[in-house]
């Protein structure tokens, strides 16, 4: 579905994504890990149209290498930020109009957009202004106007963050959800391995822009280099 072939950024001589090469297939949740400044959130802004950058991107076999972000959007892409990017005037049921309007001009659902909120669970806050929500409920409304773009692909960028345990078991719940009910294929930033390990098919490691290990959740955990830049950071950030 999505294949990243030797893509580079470069912001001026700090290389941000160094040859970075994968393939997500359709269907999958696909896991990207690694240290803070890695590049996690530069590949997604790559992948996004974002950045310009060297190599190729391919998107169900169409290069969308130089496409801007709402092309990208509309080809099917949809993406959430670390921090939940919401409009704090607006209702919950405008603020997911909005994403619909914007992933499929001049082709408004209404019916859709309340189907959307429903199914992550906003139905009591649907007129509610987006300020009253609480984090959880900022989240899930990001996570609300991405679907209503109707993507195939949908990026989550630390959908956990700042999130207590019985928040981090919704989400994931939710992940799955959107996944196998949906149909929709996901990548997933976080930093919580267990989250990575219990959701994704395929995890990428990066460091600097650059793969460390790609596999099995389970192997990939294990490998010494991953404990070593990765595990070894969350054990130090634990104590």
């Amino acid at each position: 579905m999505l294949t990243l072939s030797n893509v580079t950024k470069k912001f001026g001589e700090l290389v941000a994504v160094n040859n970075l090469s994968f393939t997500v297939e359709d269907g999958q949740i696909f896991g990207i890990a690694g240290p803070n400044g890695a590049g996690k959130s530069t590949v997604y802004n790559l992948i996004t149209g974002f950045y310009p950058y060297e190599g190729k991107i391919t998107f169900d076999g169409r290069d969308i290498s130089g496409l801007p972000p709402h092309r990208i959007s509309q080809l099917g892409i949809a993406r959430t930020f670390q921090v939940p990017h919401t409009f704090p005037s607006l209702s919950v049921a405008e603020n997911v109009a909005v994403g619909n309007r914007f992933g499929d001009p001049g082709r408004y659902d209404p019916d859709y957009v309340r189907e959307v909120i429903s199914f992550v669970g906003l139905d009591a806050q649907l007129g509610h202004p987006t300020a009253q929500l609480n984090l959880l409920g900022k989240k899930k409304l990001m996570i609300a106007a991405a679907l209503a773009t109707r993507p195939r692909l949908l990026m989550l960028d630390e959908p956990m963050a700042g999130s207590n345990a019985t928040e981090i078991r919704q989400l994931m719940d939710l992940i799955v959800a959107i996944n196998r009910d949906r149909g929709i294929t996901i990548i997933i930033i976080e930093h919580f391995m267990r989250v990575l390990t219990e959701l994704t098919e395929k995890l990428l490691i990066i460091e600097t822009g650059t793969e460390i290990a790609f596999g099995d959740p389970e192997v990939v955990t294990s490998d010494p280099r991953v404990c070593e830049i990765y595990l070894g950071e969350q054990s130090a950030e634990s104590n």
